[in-house]
């Protein structure tokens, strides 16, 4: 059976060598390899209500449902994430459709991808002269040799933190006019250079338009929702075409620009199987609805697609004209994040949006691309950096979880600069100039809602990013602001909202649902 071969593919655990083989090492890792093949474009799983004029509906991730402990079930839900990685409704990166392909395409297409994507980070570790890379952690098998560490006792191995307030010229940062002017363009210029690449200087311009505009009731609540399509200027390489896919919804009663919470968003198309726990009580868009404001969804595929093999398609293979990316070339967390600036630029020319008070909300992987977005963008207002882990806001110098290494190998390479890779071999954690915690600082003095969960969500590291939040208080306090007014890891559930960054782990799984209250309560003393 086709399921059968994709499965295998998925229990791969890391035997081949990571410059030539696309899986991480875990299970988990491998399932979101696929997943990330089935994705290098979008048709979206709304099609059918984009047809009937209706506006789009939020969906789940895979990442939402972390596996339970339940053997059975894991099974069961894992061959779902399989089906769902080879029927996935979208348009792939050379224009093709996976789902009207015969079986023996579609192999013939995911082995295409996988050598692709292997070939090219490849080609990254041969431009930045690495013959290999450490393994990453294995989070499906504790008894693997490279199995994943959740011991605290282990998780430090190199404690000491760069100093956010320390210039390079080793002098102290002393006040906000040093900050502003020296210490925060340094931490860009190592951010860009190091971790998440430098955005092309010269990049196309976007021009907007209203694909669509509607009146619907969505839980009671009446809403006005616009589709949007940002179309990217591709004169100067025809071959590829960017159409940024962004909806935006508003209250249909509001009497003045409404405050927006916009999310990088999974989009799940309706023959994918529900969960087996469904998430209860109100949707987060609800929720956000009634407070009286609006909200925006961005599919982030329609910007740069989540795979090594798109690098050379999107608004990343656009600006290099197709062309393989330099040592310091942005990865799609830095794409991602531009996308969102401009749907920020339209939004400053809509009426119905108070363009002052938007936030930017993600999960998981798009929990990396909000901090990101947050960091670099001072337009935006408020985060909800939700279980961002590695890459996002966990502490890069922490063992625990998923590590350096994971990140750095060829399924989430793309991510990241090419320059990220050295980090997992020859270089090690402790010679990464920066850490996350001044992602962190680098959006301040504006609020900052760090979130996770419990179950199942060890792999983020909540501890690690409960740090970077800790270690990024310094220089919200230089900036004027309250700190997270804790130092020491809370209990599950314990809510911390009382300063300007914020922190709470919630008692379920891989899913920022259940923080969604805390995060509006938060969110409240600043937008109104």
């Amino acid at each position: 059976m086709e399921i059968a071969r994709f499965y295998n593919l998925s229990r791969n655990v890391g035997v081949q060598s990571p410059q030539t083989s696309p899986v991480s090492g875990t299970l988990r890792s491998n399932v979101r390899y696929l997943y990330h093949l089935s994705r290098t474009g979008t048709k979206g799983g709304n099609e059918g209500r984009r047809v009937l004029g209706r506006p789009e509906r939020p969906c789940y991730d895979i990442d939402y449902f972390a596996f339970n402990g339940n053997k059975r079930n894991n099974v069961l839900y894992l061959v779902a994430i399989i089906l769902f990685c080879i029927s996935v409704a979208t348009i792939n990166v050379v224009g093709q459709d996976v789902n009207s392909m015969t079986k023996e395409e579609r192999d013939a297409y995911f082995e295409k991808l996988k050598q692709a994507s292997s070939a090219d980070h490849k080609k990254m570790m041969d431009l930045l002269g690495i013959a290999s890379i450490r393994q990453g952690a294995n989070g499906n098998d504790p008894n693997a040799p490279n199995a994943a560490n959740y011991d605290e006792t282990k998780a430090n191995p190199y404690p000491e933190l760069p100093d956010a307030l320390l210039l390079k010229s080793g002098k102290k940062v002393t006040s906000s006019k040093v900050w502003w002017s020296k210490r925060r363009p340094e931490l860009i210029e190592e951010f860009d250079r190091e971790i998440y690449g430098r955005v092309p200087a010269n990049l196309p311009s976007v021009r907007w338009e209203v694909a669509s505009k509607v009146n619907d009731t969505i839980e009671g609540i009446e809403v006005v929702t616009k589709k949007l399509v940002g179309r990217v200027d591709n004169s100067s390489y025809p071959s590829i075409s960017v159409d940024i896919q962004v909806t935006l919804t508003t209250p249909a009663s509001a009497t003045a620009p409404v405050p927006v919470m916009m999310e990088f968003t999974f989009v799940r198309p309706p023959w994918f199987p529900a969960p087996a726990n469904p998430p209860v009580g109100p949707t987060w868009q609800q929720q956000v609805l009634e407070k009286g404001w609006g909200y925006a969804i961005i599919v982030p595929s329609s910007i740069q697609a989540d795979n090594g093999a798109g690098l050379n398609s999107g608004i990343i293979g656009l600006v290099n004209k197709g062309q393989t990316r330099k040592a310091d070339d942005w990865g799609s967390l830095r794409a991602w994040a531009w996308g969102a600036s401009r749907i920020l630029d339209y939004l400053e020319t809509d009426k119905a949006v108070n363009a002052k008070q938007v936030g930017i909300e993600g999960h998981s992987r798009y929990g990396k691309a909000a901090a990101v977005t947050m960091a670099y963008d001072q337009r935006f207002a408020i985060a909800y950096v939700s279980s961002s882990g590695e890459g996002g806001v966990k502490i890069h110098r922490r063992n625990y979880g998923e590590l350096v290494e994971n990140v750095a190998a060829s399924s989430e390479y793309h991510w990241m600069a090419p320059n990220f890779i050295k980090y997992a071999g020859p270089l090690k954690w402790k010679d990464l100039p920066i850490d996350s915690h001044e992602l962190v600082a680098l959006c301040a003095p504006r609020p900052v809602f760090i979130g996770s969960g419990e179950n199942g969500d060890g792999w983020c590291d909540p501890k690690g990013m409960f740090l970077a939040a800790v270690h990024a208080g310094p220089v919200y306090k230089l900036l004027g602001k309250k700190d997270l007014g804790a130092v020491e890891f809370p209990p599950v559930e314990t809510t911390l909202i009382s300063g300007d960054i914020a922190f709470r782990q919630h008692n379920g799984g891989h899913t920022p649902g259940p923080n969604w209250p805390t995060f509006l309560e938060f969110a409240s003393r600043y937008f109104k």
